[in-house]
This record gives structure tokens, C-alpha cells and sequence, in this order.
């Protein structure tokens, strides 16, 4: 059975940085595409970052603040956040394809998903 948990979330100010990570278990993810999306309050859930075998990709409002990787020999997933602001106040969770989708940005592609976890950033 394949689990995804989410761990780094928390309150912090603006202008502070936070790094989410997400364990995957169950099986490997080496080669597959995964992302982090996030759901702000009264909103959709919407993509922020996601990573292949070789690249990286970003939504606008995250780019050059927000860096994602991976480590493979701890098949873990990292989001690390810097110069956070209140707009970025949401439930975070990541998300495993089942191998590589190169459509990284539509929630369909994702098959596995993690519980989320709350980021606060105060004013």
C-alpha cells in the first residue's frame, strides 16, 4: 500500500521560509513525477510546483521563492519555501504519478496523495 506523509508544515511570519517534505512508502518513486499543490481557504486546490526525472516546474506566483527536489535514496519529496507571505497560507500536499506525466500541472495526473499540511504565515 503506497503512503504519502507530509511533514514541515507550520505558523511562521512573513518574509520567513518554511520546508515541507513528503515520505513516500509502499514503493519506489524514483522516476516519477511528482508535485505539491496547495488549497487556500474558501478556494480551489491549485498547483504550485512539480518535479520529473529532469526538470522542475512552477506556478507564477511561487517562482524564484519556492524550490522543489527530490532525494531519491530517501524516496522524500522537499518543497522549501522562502519570503513567504499571507498568500501563501494554505493546506499543502503532495502528490506521486504513476511514472512520468508530462502534463504536470492537472491534479488527474497525480494517483497518490498526501494527507496535507497547514502553512500559516502571519502578517
Amino acid at each position: 500500500q503506497v503512503q504519502l506523509v507530509e511533514s514541515g508544515g507550520g505558523l511562521v511570519q512573513a518574509g520567513g521560509s518554511l520546508r515541507l517534505s513528503c515520505a513516500a512508502s509502499g514503493r519506489t518513486f524514483s522516476s516519477n513525477t511528482a508535485g505539491w499543490f496547495r488549497q487556500p481557504p474558501g478556494k480551489k486546490r491549485e498547483f504550485v510546483a512539480a518535479i520529473t526525472w529532469s526538470s522542475t516546474y512552477y506556478a507564477d506566483f511561487v517562482k524564484d521563492r519556492f524550490t522543489i527536489s527530490r532525494d531519491n535514496a530517501k524516496n522524500t519529496v522537499y518543497l522549501q519555501m522562502n519570503s513567504l507571505n499571507p498568500e501563501d497560507t494554505a493546506v499543502y500536499y503532495c502528490a506521486v504519478a504513476q511514472g512520468y506525466r508530462s502534463n504536470v500541472y492537472s491534479e488527474l495526473q497525480y494517483s497518490y496523495w498526501g494527507q496535507g499540511t497547514q502553512v500559516t504565515v502571519s502578517s
